[in-house]
């Protein structure tokens, strides 16, 4: 694993604490602020279902799937950006070892 200076692990760091408390927020919102406001979206409805019985029914169990696939999406392009991404097979089949 190549060596980074501060400054640079400092700014990855930064980013990946972002993208955490980013998703943490989202998934509070859809699992426990919809829970607390439910009297005031059943004045909002989505596919026929009250917009609070949906998101407690379906809505959050596929919010947090799009998260999962989006934070690891956003990761690896991070992971790129800071030069921290791993080999692929086709590099790794020309005879380098992945501590160079």
């Amino acid at each position: 694993m190549r060596k980074i200076d501060k400054k640079e692990a400092d700014a990855y760091f930064r980013a990946r604490v972002i993208l955490i408390t980013s998703c943490l927020a989202i998934g509070f919102i859809v699992s426990y602020l919809v829970v607390f406001l439910a009297e005031s979206l059943l004045n909002f409805s989505f596919n026929g279902f009250p917009l609070s019985y949906y998101m407690g029914a379906q809505g959050a169990v596929i919010t947090f799937i799009l998260l999962l696939f989006a934070n690891a999406i956003i990761s690896d392009k991070l992971d790129a950006k800071f030069g921290l991404a791993k080999k692929t097979n086709q590099e790794m089949d020309t005879g380098n070892t992945l501590n160079q």
